[in-house]
């Protein structure tokens, strides 16, 4: 297709979808609720032809050269569609954001005044791999009253399509615009650009995907967008961790999904810790597979590979983990701060001034303690999912659900009420 072409079609996906937002806006919550149910019925009820078509998409991701990790997030299984599912019954099932008051006061005036919840309009969502975020990005936006444009990445093209398909069922089973969830039909790369110049269809733009996806957006968008750097996740073993808790959540941390953005990418070790426990961490994780990148002391032990400067503040993305001794919370809070992308830290301590430290002195979306990261997630957060984590400081932080979907309004009434 040419640019004129794909300048056309943004503009007829645009137009349906600024159409359909004005529609969702006014929506009932019974509505949306209803089409959120169907949308999962659908997935279940079609799981086979979803499985077909992820296999078509894994040959496609696999030819391509991409890495296990990443063939890993964009595969689907049964228990996995299972997942989807009941992410779509969680997000119909939680509290309408749209309409909710915020606050409300009253003025000497007489003036009453409300602040209200309202939908952001049309959402633009651009990912890479996953094809869950094809549900999740699109039951978000439809419970928060937006229509949605959804553009996946080529590896997951016909994956998305065939969920897309079920969340479309869904909507117009509930009397709700097909509009209101459109899929990008082709894996031209225009798109991304086209939807990024669309500042009269789309009113924020959220990026789902690795370094490169979000870098582009965010040096080119026009739209506004909402932040999501990668996800370079510290975890911290303090001098005071319980080594027990320590051994397995670090382990978790890194090697359940290392594909995710909440998968960590540098372990800080407190030298008070490694008086204590010597090189425990760093055998657990080579024991289940994981290569350490170790710095300084650490590059001496057996089987850890010597960490250049590179790999410090690198999302790995694999089994791949970098490594280093600190001293003290001040040291680690000093690395994460030179080093870290504002998405998740953990710290791993039984004393509270520590932890206390930890939280107060570091600005990251999301903080833990004694917990994995692989916790970043709006689904364990009971969000039912999330569009993406959000580390920015502007409007949404952290996971971005069906409320951070939401902007406000304000509703002031009077009684013939003059200003002196």
């Amino acid at each position: 297709m040419t640019s004129a072409d794909l300048a056309r079609m943004m503009t007829g996906i645009g137009q349906a979808a600024r159409a359909a937002a004005a529609e969702l806006a006014c929506a009932t919550a019974e509505r949306k609720y209803a089409a959120l149910i169907g949308a999962a019925g659908s997935v279940w009820d079609a799981r086979e032809s979803i499985l077909v078509a992820n296999e078509k998409d894994v040959a496609y991701g696999t030819e391509k050269g991409l890495s296990a990790a990443m063939i890993d997030r964009l595969r689907l299984d049964e228990a996995r569609i299972r997942g989807i599912v009941d992410g779509l019954r969680t997000v119909a099932e939680q509290r309408d954001p749209v309409g909710e008051v915020i606050s409300e006061w009253d003025r000497p005036s007489g003036l009453h005044i409300q602040r209200v919840r309202t939908p952001l309009g049309v959402v633009g969502v651009i990912y890479e791999s996953r094809p869950n975020v094809t549900a999740d990005a699109g039951a978000l936006c439809l419970k928060a009253g937006n229509a949605v444009i959804l553009r996946g990445g080529s590896e997951s093209f016909h994956s998305s399509a065939a969920l897309h398909a079920c969340l479309v069922k869904g909507v117009q089973q509930a009397g709700l615009p097909a509009t209101a969830i459109q899929l990008v039909p082709t894996r031209d790369r225009e798109m991304v650009a086209q939807m990024l110049r669309a500042v009269d269809y789309i009113d924020v733009i959220v990026p789902r995907g690795g370094k490169g996806l979000v870098g582009l957006v965010q040096a080119e968008a026009r739209v506004p967008v909402f932040a999501h750097l990668e996800g370079v996740c510290h975890i911290y073993a303090d001098g005071d961790a319980d080594l027990e808790k320590a051994r397995r959540v670090v382990v978790n941390a890194k090697a359940r999904r290392p594909g995710i953005c909440g998968a960590a990418e540098c372990l800080l070790i407190d030298r008070a810790f490694w008086a204590k426990h010597g090189s425990v961490l760093i055998k657990d994780l080579q024991a289940a597979g994981v290569e350490v990148r170790g710095a300084d002391e650490l590059a001496e032990l057996p089987g850890v590979v010597a960490a250049t400067a590179d790999d410090f503040g690198h999302e790995f993305l694999d089994m791949i983990i970098a490594a280093r001794l600190v001293d003290g919370v001040d040291g680690a809070i000093a690395h994460i701060r030179a080093h870290g992308s504002n998405h998740t830290e953990c710290v791993l301590t039984e004393n509270d001034a520590v932890a206390a430290r930890f939280f107060q002195r570091l600005d990251s979306a999301i903080l833990m303690r004694n917990a994995s990261t692989q916790f970043a997630d709006g689904g364990e957060f009971g969000m039912g999912g999330e569009i993406g984590i959000a580390t920015g400081k502007l409007h949404a932080r952290g996971p971005v659900g069906a409320e951070q979907l939401t902007s406000f309004k304000y509703l002031v009434t009077g009684d013939g009420t003059c200003r002196s």
